[in-house]
């Protein structure tokens, strides 16, 4: 079967599918992509199912090659400076990596994690029902860890290929800087006027940021009282608020339960756009009724659904006369792709 090899895998880059769901109330953190949206577009253009497993790297994802056979690759999440031996290959298309051929990850101007999904998945072994890592307890992914150059990665079995295709730049996550909550589960914990500021204040990113939460900085959010409950579950998303008034937002790596109040939680479809933001960034809330976040989702989960409709054949990645690509073009209708 192919293999991915890691010959460099940039900052942080671990294996990452939909997450260990179902797990949470056993004190399992759920981990998966921070990024489903991008996880699933990957896939999508890959040949995969939704959730298969992929490669989630951060800032840059370094280099890679495959043993056995040329193996079908695409890039999401943002547009990522990509290369194969040099030559350019765009993000969000997919594309044949031959034996012998180098890819190149270089960084995004939009993006701060992408997703490298290779068809037939990554086959790394299945822990709790997941490939995800979580590095912190040494579980799934490769080897309970961040990925090392020189890993080598098994991959499973691709029963099709669909050709070399691109997710139009339209259809692509549109990222956020204003990101919707639902209040709740604790929001009564607070004073009206921390409600309001967290409404209509501006809070910026902190260093203090990774795959487990980000700390944000800005106007206070006071309690109302006391400042601590009894701990209970952390949803995906959840704005925790310590003493300090400085609010908290609670991501894949979240621990399963906490023990400060929830002012709010971010609605899962702008998950992705805080996931994809830089320690630095100033962000906002905009507070939404249970309502109108299940509209939002309903919407969601159907873009999710039809991810792979939108798919079409790619023009630019990849060598233009390749057989394959010329087999998943539509030659009949007069198109015929540029040489150069």
């Amino acid at each position: 079967m192919p293999t991915l090899l890691v010959r460099e895998p940039g900052l942080l880059a671990t294996v990452q599918d939909a997450g260990r769901v179902g797990w949470q109330r056993f004190g399992v953190v759920v981990a998966g992509a921070m990024d489903l949206h991008a996880l699933r577009a990957g896939n999508a253009l890959a040949g995969n199912p939704p959730g298969a497993a992929a490669i989630e790297f951060t800032f840059t994802g370094g280099s890679y090659a495959v043993e056995g056979g040329p193996v079908r690759l695409a890039v999401t999440g943002g547009d990522f400076a990509l290369s194969v031996d040099g030559r350019p290959v765009p993000a969000w298309h997919s594309f044949l990596l031959r034996p012998g051929e180098v890819l190149a990850i270089g960084r995004a101007p939009d993006a701060l994690r992408g997703y490298l999904a290779c068809a037939g998945g990554l086959d790394v072994p299945v822990a709790l029902g997941s490939r995800s890592t979580h590095v912190r307890s040494g579980i799934g992914g490769w080897q309970g860890r961040a990925l090392r150059g020189g890993d080598a990665l098994p991959l499973g079995s691709a029963e099709t290929d669909p050709g070399d295709l691109e997710l139009p730049p339209d259809a692509r996550p549109r990222q956020r800087n204003r990101l919707r909550v639902v209040l709740g589960p604790q929001d009564g914990y607070f004073t009206d006027e921390a409600i309001a500021t967290l409404g209509g204040g501006r809070f910026t990113i902190t260093a203090d940021a990774d795959r487990m939460g980000y700390r944000l900085a800005g106007p206070p959010l006071r309690h109302r009282g006391a400042d601590n409950i009894v701990s209970d579950g952390i949803a995906l998303g959840s704005v925790q608020v310590p003493a300090s008034g400085q609010p908290i937002v609670l991501l894949a790596d979240r621990q399963p339960t906490g023990g400060y109040p929830k002012i709010a939680t971010i609605i899962t479809p702008d998950i992705g756009s805080i996931a994809q933001l830089a320690p630095g960034t100033s962000v906002a809330f905009e507070i939404v009724t249970p309502d109108e976040a299940r509209r939002i989702r309903r919407d969601w989960d159907a873009a999710m659904e039809g991810l792979p409709a939108l798919m079409r054949p790619s023009g630019g990645a990849g060598d233009p006369f390749d057989s394959q690509r010329l087999l998943a073009l539509d030659l009949v209708g007069g198109f015929l792709p540029d040489a150069d």
